[in-house]
């Protein structure tokens, strides 16, 4: 071969390796958070650890650093303002990433104002997007629906939500949420889907009322329920209607919603998330 042709041939050998280089590259994970009390901060830091991700924290401008009953009046109060709540600017440069996780607490069935916010400043269209976050008792499936309606074109992935109350258990699942979403390698399991509901026995609406007493915003009677096999145990999904409030019999019922109970082998049923 001619020295023209052969200096020719190892340009394009050299371009076509480093193509097939850059494409086989890791994505680049960022995990964004907002976190109040410290749970979301929890989980956010256990993904980045797990998945070796770049991780920073979103920080309102005025904190909320009340208690409970003063972070709801506020948010309330700006809510019915139109007011937008004021975050400081991100170290982290969003373009440079292609995976992003977006951690925060769920406040009125949505994701906290801060996360709002950010969700208005930042463009993240065709990167992944995989939401998580805390709650008292449900809302990633409205905030994840919230989300996708702000960031139409980013890819929204599946994501992963756990009750405060619940957090010991978090560890173990965010490992297999991060295993079933390929994220990092090793076995997971894959749970079969339910079956068609039937109507609650005694026994099933026992294990339900069991699940959410003393927990006050579910004040509701089962009405259906279907059941799957776990690793640890039995998950129940009843079908549960609101019931009249005791204190303000008046008041009709707010509807239907859906409860997941798992039941662990020796142990006392718990809730681990309500969709209403």
């Amino acid at each position: 071969m001619k020295p023209m042709k052969l200096m020719l041939a190892l340009t394009v050998v050299a371009m076509t390796a480093a193509s097939c280089g850059t494409k086989n590259e890791a994505p680049k994970v960022l995990v964004l958070y907002y976190s109040q009390t410290s749970n979301t901060k929890t989980v956010a830091q256990e993904i980045a650890t797990r998945l070796g991700a770049d991780i920073e924290e979103i920080v309102a401008v005025n904190p909320y650093d009340g208690d409970f009953q003063a972070t709801i009046e506020r948010c309330m109060q700006e809510r019915e303002q139109g007011v937008t709540t004021a975050i400081e600017p991100l170290v982290a440069d969003i373009a440079q990433y292609d995976v992003i996780f977006i951690g925060y607490p769920v406040w009125f069935g949505t994701y906290a104002p801060p996360v709002a916010t950010l969700l208005d400043q930042v463009d993240l269209s065709g990167k992944k997007v995989v939401p998580f976050c805390t709650f008292g008792s449900g809302g990633l499936d409205s905030s994840v629906k919230d989300l996708a309606q702000k960031q139409p074109n980013a890819e929204i992935l599946p994501g992963y939500g756990v009750r405060a109350a619940r957090l010991e258990a978090m560890p173990k699942e965010v490992d297999q949420f991060l295993k079933a979403g390929g994220f990092i390698e090793g076995e997971y399991t894959q749970l079969a889907a339910f079956p068609d509901p039937h109507l609650v026995s005694d026994e099933e609406a026992a294990i339900f009322d069991a699940a959410v007493d003393g927990y006050p915003m579910i004040h509701a009677k089962a009405t259906a329920v279907a059941s799957r096999t776990i690793p640890e145990g039995v998950e129940y999904l009843f079908t549960a209607e609101d019931l009249p409030r005791e204190e303000n019999p008046n008041m009709p019922p707010a509807g239907e919603m859906q409860v997941y109970v798992t039941v662990a082998e020796g142990a006392a049923p718990v809730f681990t998330q309500v969709i209403r």
